[in-house]
């Protein structure tokens, strides 16, 4: 469909990628993944023909269509929300303007008339294509997208400019989606979208029916959206097959192999090299010292990639607090008329990690608010324990910095015996390298200030931490220091976030907020989901049984918990994307096969000493392969068989 060749990228004197060769086909479900600044977004805009290479060529196959969503920056104005969505659909609502117009002609011609008979095979025609591309179907089509981006009906009529810049990318992906282009460019299409909506995004892409290349942070989201990987890195772009989970398996055994590669070559060169200065003044040796230095010359040197940075910050404890870090009793809090929370109660323990989550607009920010006293509760009581105290990161926290100051002089204030190189570390880690450490605070943008407060705040924790979206802004390393910091921090910690790895190997309590209410459940999201869909299975169950009840062992208490301890659960789209990657590894298992049976008849005919050291190092390599892949195949065939019992 799209294909780069031979391409090359330059951003000033700095080389971006060089020498790329890659294929995009109709179906390709692409994560394109790579640290910030190693040319991403400028790779995802040269496929959607914003930007050119600086060498090499781009083609494409003819009719082929592009949909590109930047991170964010779009305005758009004129429209109510639900027109601009329409408005993708121009074609298809000429058409049916054309079909209205055509059937009064056909009101207005004799039957037996040449004129009628045009007007009507026209009609025809038009009403067919009409009718192949849902033309009947547009308003719900638009309607569905809209619901499952989080607009609500009232929205559809607002006008688009008087949403935020967050809401507008909204609006810009829900045109993207609805045109589906055949090849989908996204930059990071989850920036701006809560938990809920996600997860329908999840489902929208999973079932999308073209190629789509995207770029996230959120490693759950290309779990289960992708099937293949594409990393930048050094200056060079890599393959993989399978999504986050499998790339990060597979970058790591490739880097394995090229390490074991590269000392089997060393030895080999030494083995030459100490053989040609120990014989080469002697003339006996002289054809075989000859001999060793040709093999020498045709040696192609295998170079081993620097290993990436990885940071380990090891961050202070706070002070323990007592048991009972909160209490709460009959909560309520109201804007006005605008009732947000009612007859809430709740208790907080030491040691807890609670998610809140619901949708945008649901009170998570408000609650938060409320446990740090920056609002006042309408009615009820909320009790703090004994030597609890809140720190709160808010969405804005860069406003309580001094713009002022520079980075590492004002990091290393709050620092407790921390040196310059950890600090410098840290900082890196939350994408401040080299000279940007001694940048005032005042000329960084939003984004750069929050990440720099969050780092600021790690360094001298309190125990009772409340993070308002303390992800946003970073990047999967930058995630990783910070889920590792909180993994090991034994105080309290309330947090919103709309990253779905890092609730579900953070949380150990979720808060779902709506409605009005706080339902509490034990466990992190993936449990929290599992309960739900639990819960309204057994709701449409009683509304269908409740003329004819009988118990069953399902009734029993505590009987479904311990069934299910003894299955592993998966998520649909989860469970599809194991099917199909088992019989894809079953394949690659079949055809490793038939090439190891290949190189053992190969190697029972002598034909050079040559020829036989290369079967014997590919029969090798083969066999190597089909070992990962034997387990993987009964990794996969196990879970499976117990998702389907």
């Amino acid at each position: 469909m799209i294909q780069l060749s031979s391409a090359g990228k330059r951003f000033g004197p700095s080389l971006l990628f060089d020498n790329l060769d890659w294929l995009i086909t109709p179906n390709d479900k692409v994560g394109l993944v790579g640290a910030n600044g190693t040319g991403k977004s400028t790779l995802l805009k040269i496929l959607g023909g914003l930007e050119s290479l600086d060498y090499g060529s781009l083609t494409s196959a003819k009719n082929t269509t592009f949909g590109y969503l930047p991170q964010d920056g779009l305005q758009l104005s004129g429209r109510s929300v639900f027109d601009e969505c329409m408005s993708v659909f121009s074609n298809l609502r000429a058409l049916e303007q054309e079909m209205v117009d055509l059937a009064h002609k056909m009101g207005e011609f004799d039957h037996t008339s040449a004129e009628y008979a045009q007007v009507a095979d026209r009609y025809q025609r038009i009403s067919g294509h009409f009718r192949v591309n849902d033309g009947y179907a547009l308003e719900s089509q638009v309607g569905t997208v809209l619901d499952g981006l989080g607009f609500r009906k009232e929205d559809w009529t607002r006008y688009t400019e008087e949403f935020s810049g967050g809401w507008q990318m909204r609006i810009a992906l829900a045109r993207l989606l609805l045109s589906k282009p055949n090849l989908l460019l996204l930059d990071e299409p989850t920036n701006h979208l809560d938990l809920e909506t996600r997860n329908w995004l999840e489902q929208y892409l999973f079932q999308y029916p073209y190629a789509y290349v995207l770029i996230s942070h959120d490693r759950y989201f290309l779990d289960v959206t992708v099937d293949r990987i594409v990393e930048i890195w050094n200056k060079r772009v890599q393959f993989y097959s399978g999504n986050y989970e499998k790339y990060l398996q597979q970058k790591e055994e490739r880097r394995e192999q090229v390490v074991a590669a590269y000392k089997n070559q060393r030895d080999r060169i030494e083995q030459l090299e100490a053989f040609i200065n120990r014989f080469r003044y002697q003339a006996s040796k002289a054809k075989q010292v000859q001999s060793r230095i040709k093999e020498l010359d045709k040696i192609e040197r295998i170079e081993v990639p620097p290993d990436e940075r990885t940071i380990h910050f090891t961050f202070p404890q706070p002070k323990p607090s007592g048991r009972t870090v909160v209490e709460t009793t009959g909560v309520a809090k109201s804007y006005g008329e605008k009732e947000v929370f009612s007859g809430v109660d709740f208790t907080i323990q030491r040691g807890d990690r609670i998610a809140l989550v619901g949708v945008n607009g649901a009170g998570k920010s408000t609650l938060i608010k409320l446990l740090t006293g920056i609002e006042p509760l309408t009615a009820g009581t909320m009790k703090l324990g004994h030597n609890v105290e809140p720190d709160y990161f808010a969405q804005d926290q860069y406003k309580e910095l001094d713009p002022s100051r520079r980075m590492l002089e004002d990091l290393s204030d709050v620092a407790e015996g921390k040196t310059m190189t950890e600090l410098r570390g840290l900082l890196g880690c939350f994408l401040f390298g080299e000279d940007d450490v001694f940048k005032p605070i005042g000329v960084l943008s939003g984004g750069e200030r929050n990440r720099y407060a969050l780092a600021r705040m790690l360094l001298h924790p309190s125990n009772f931490l409340l993070l308002d979206e303390p992800t946003n802004h970073l990047d999967m390393r930058a995630k990783d220091v910070l889920l590792e910091a909180l993994e090991k921090y034994n105080g309290t910690v309330v947090f919103v976030s709309h990253d779905r790895y890092f609730i579900d190997k953070l949380a150990t309590r979720v808060f779902e907020i709506g409605d009005g209410r706080v339902e509490v459940f034990p466990g992190n999201y993936e449990d929290y989901l599992w309960r739900k869909q639990r819960a309204d299975a057994a709701t449409e169950g009683e509304s269908a049984s409740s003329v004819n009840w009988a118990p069953t062992l399902s009734d029993v208490p505590g009987y479904e918990e311990r069934k299910s301890e003894s299955k592993k659960r998966v998520n649909p789209i989860k469970r599809k994307q194991m099917e199909e990657r088992c019989k894809q590894v079953e394949e690659e298992i079949a055809s490793l096969e038939s090439g190891i049976a290949e190189c053992e008849r190969e190697l029972q005919s002598f034909v050079s000493a040559e020829e036989t050291a290369r079967w014997t190092n590919l029969l090798a390599a083969r066999r190597a392969e089909l070992v990962p892949l034997i387990s993987e195949w009964e990794d996969l065939s196990q879970v499976l068989e117990q998702a389907n019992a």
